[in-house]
């Protein structure tokens, strides 16, 4: 494993002067995690494409600034999560949803989605309205708080609470009747 660490470090240290084949290498490791992030975070094949070329894009034209090239791949997929951020941004119109019977379900009703096969949950997420996906990726996904996601989305709290909750809904319901039509 340690051969594994000092190899990626060399090679984010080519890349950083503008070596072509260890930017393609480093393109090459990476680049299907993070195509999977942008496609749970857009939902559309193309948008994810061009977040994922973006992303790279603006990752190697600031490499020099990584301080600890071992954390490459953090740091990348922060870049990433900031690029489907700042995409949303542009094409979600935020809505407070009613929220007056979210803290009345209990742990089970809320972690249902925990018993279904994750295909099922991975395909439903795709079809959820752009907020309520955006929301539920980061909370569920790429373990962002309440808080951290209302401050990256620029949305209230309560925003990302009810968009949370209303994405869950969104996918018991769609599943449950996945589930009860196709057994």
């Amino acid at each position: 494993m340690e051969q594994e660490l000092t190899i990626q470090t060399a090679v984010v240290k080519k890349a950083c002067k503008g070596d072509a084949a260890a930017r393609a290498w480093l393109y090459e490791q990476y680049s299907k995690a993070m195509f999977n992030i942008c496609m749970r975070m857009a939902s559309d094949r193309s948008a994810a494409e061009d977040l994922l070329q973006d992303a790279f894009i603006i990752a190697f034209n600031k490499l020099h600034q990584l301080k600890q090239p071992e954390q490459f791949g953090g740091w990348l997929k922060r870049i990433v999560i900031n690029e489907c951020i700042r995409y949303s941004k542009k094409k979600v119109q935020w809505q407070d949803l009613e929220t007056t019977n979210l803290n009345s379900l209990t742990e089970e009703q809320t972690e249902w989605w925990k018993t279904v096969d994750l295909q099922m949950i991975h395909r439903e997420i795709k079809g959820l309205p752009e907020g309520c996906r955006q929301v539920f990726t980061l909370f569920v996904t790429e373990d962002y708080s309440h808080r951290e996601i209302a401050v990256e989305l620029g949305i209230s709290e309560s925003t990302s609470k009810s968009q949370y909750h209303r994405a869950k809904q969104l996918l018991k319901e769609r599943i449950t009747k996945m589930i009860v039509v196709h057994g």
